[in-house]
């Protein structure tokens, strides 16, 4: 995949991207989980997760003889890839030890929201097109109303407020990953996608080494303890989760409205749920259905322009006087 072809990008290519990010960032957080309860510090975590996958990456890159070395590029890869791995990915990281998966999913999926108030160049466009403002709106709805009954119970519990500091976190986070993303696309490289890709996530996981000497995770790590599981959630996280799925976001970014990228926030709750369903024997209530439902639909909305054919203009023949 490349980011700086002149032609348009193949339908079949959009359509696998997006089921990439939708599907497997909808269960990177079931993995995480999996990885951080295991034993694995969530900056250590991050470190190699990030390190090793941009490495293979780029090892790739390299095979294929793709240009590797462009300082414009790289300065803003580092930008991007802190913004978007390291404060947005390691703040969700980082809550998922306090605050519950539906309170996480329910913050993250605000990005789309962000995505149209920090994209000044296409404000025009963005606030022009009432499906897309209608979709943004009743899909947040609809992420609400997904985990309305695990919130519920969150709230009556005495310790809420003592969550209260770890959302605002959050919505930090979720306001950093959109702010790189938009970087990101207003800075199209010269490299390609996947060279692009490697530089972010191999500098953002430079960034994870100094900070997890900082909380001190390797004073008590005990290597030998870690379980199987947790190594296995690991090595999902380096091959789908980021060299498969962000790297097919990053292309995205490239080649599609950032407003349909974002639609990915929505998504990813509901196969999160779809996965507690079908692997752990969770139930789904009326309630979460129509959620889902919503969700869905409001897809399809902020897609509309998308399907609508072109307005065919009829020429107007002039006079013969």
């Amino acid at each position: 995949m490349t980011a700086n072809s002149s032609k348009s990008p193949s339908i079949l290519l959009v359509v696998i991207a997006f089921a990439i990010v939708y599907l497997v960032w909808g269960s990177t957080y079931f993995f995480i989980r999996i990885a951080v309860e295991g034993g694995l510090p969530p900056f250590i975590l991050g470190s190699i997760r990030f390190t090793t996958a941009g490495t293979l990456l780029m090892i790739w890159c390299v095979i294929k003889g793709e240009k590797i070395f462009v300082a414009k590029d790289i300065f803003n890869a580092a930008v991007t890839g802190a913004l978007l791995l390291f404060v947005a990915n390691g703040i969700v990281i980082w809550t998922e030890q306090t605050l519950p998966s539906a309170m996480v999913a329910i913050l993250v999926s605000s990005a789309p929201i962000w995505f149209i108030l920090l994209d000044k160049p296409n404000w025009a466009s963005n606030f022009k097109l009432k499906s897309t403002i209608f979709g943004l709106a009743i899909g947040f709805a609809g992420v609400i109303l997904l985990f309305s009954e695990q919130i519920g119970d969150l709230f009556k519990s005495s310790d809420a407020n003592s969550k209260l500091p770890w959302m605002l976190l959050l919505v930090l986070g979720t306001i950093s990953w959109s702010a790189g993303s938009l970087y990101s696309k207003h800075r199209p490289p010269v490299v390609s996608a996947s060279v692009n890709t490697a530089w972010q996530m191999i500098l953002a996981g430079l960034i994870y080494i100094p900070v997890s000497f900082m909380h001190h995770e390797y004073d008590h790590l005990n290597w030998n303890k870690i379980p199987t599981s947790s190594w296995g959630a690991l090595t999902y996280l380096i091959f789908f989760g980021s060299i498969a799925a962000f790297s097919a976001y990053v292309w995205l970014l490239q080649v599609r409205p950032a407003t349909q990228v974002s639609t990915y926030a929505y998504v990813n709750p509901v196969i999160a749920v779809l996965l507690g369903v079908v692997f752990a024997g969770e139930n789904i209530s009326l309630v979460q259905l129509a959620g889902l439902a919503i969700i869905l639909a409001s897809v399809l909305l902020i897609n509309l322009t998308k399907y609508r054919k072109p307005k065919v203009e009829i020429p107007v023949l002039a006079e013969v006087e």
